[in-house]
């Protein structure tokens, strides 16, 4: 289980699931093609019934799940990409099971999340994997995550930083490479009142629409995750 703080609402405890509905979802994952290196998995696929689904369980969006060497944080052994609901379980393309590895050895693995505008988590310490199903909550402040500061704090529930936009495991508001400016971008550029709908990584929020000002805006929670005063400031991913 995890959250992910942009479509996070801290009122309800849930995300929005507002991009499901949107006909540019993607029905097949959309990590091959942003960048994102699979070991074993890729290519994965969901049916469009499993969209149709509301409520606590209805899919948010894709994420990309690795499994790490226990005794080399920094060595990936499996990935697969999952389906992250509103409740944070995340499960596999069925939108119901638990995610599954094949052709991976019973053994201890570090658990690590991403997603393609969020920067992403990994558990401090391996987790025993074997012939039943491992459980892990990272909205939990108890689990341990690698790294300083690896989510954000939201009252007591933890959830990756949002405003990746760019996907350099680094998230800047201002100077070069900032993930602040493709939203201007990709509005037009020129009259920041403007907004596009689409499934985008520009839209921090995960609400369907990107917007630059006014409220619900996408910018905003890049200046948030950098801390909200110092506009220079960077957040930095917490992975090997």
């Amino acid at each position: 289980k995890a959250f992910l703080d942009g479509p996070y609402d801290s009122g309800s405890q849930l995300m929005s699931d507002d991009l499901r509905s949107l006909g540019g979802f993607p029905i097949a994952e959309p990590y091959t093609s942003a960048g994102f290196t699979h070991v074993g998995g890729g290519g994965e696929t969901i049916v469009p019934a499993v969209l149709a689904v509301s409520g606590n369980n209805a899919i948010v969006d894709w994420v990309f799940v690795e499994l790490r060497s226990g005794s080399d944080i920094s060595a990936v052994v499996a990935t697969r990409s999952a389906l992250i609901q509103r409740d944070g379980d995340v499960v596999d393309v069925d939108g119901t099971s638990p995610v599954s590895f094949s052709g991976v050895a019973s053994g201890s693995y570090h658990v690590a999340l991403r997603h393609r505008n969020h920067l992403g988590v990994a558990t401090l310490s391996p987790l025993s994997f074997g012939t039943g199903t491992t459980t892990l909550d990272l909205s939990l402040p108890a689990t341990g995550t690698f790294g300083t500061e690896a989510q954000r704090n939201n009252s007591g529930v933890m959830a990756l930083w949002s405003g990746n936009v760019i996907g350099d495991a680094l998230v800047k508001y201002t100077g070069g490479g900032n993930d602040r400016d493709p939203i201007l971008t990709v509005i037009g550029g020129t009259v920041p009142t403007a907004t596009t709908s689409g499934y985008l990584d520009t839209d921090v929020n995960m609400d369907g629409v990107v917007k630059y000002t006014g409220g619900s805006n996408d910018r905003d929670r890049i200046l948030q995750t950098i801390g909200g005063v110092v506009p220079t400031a960077t957040r930095v991913e917490q992975l090997p």
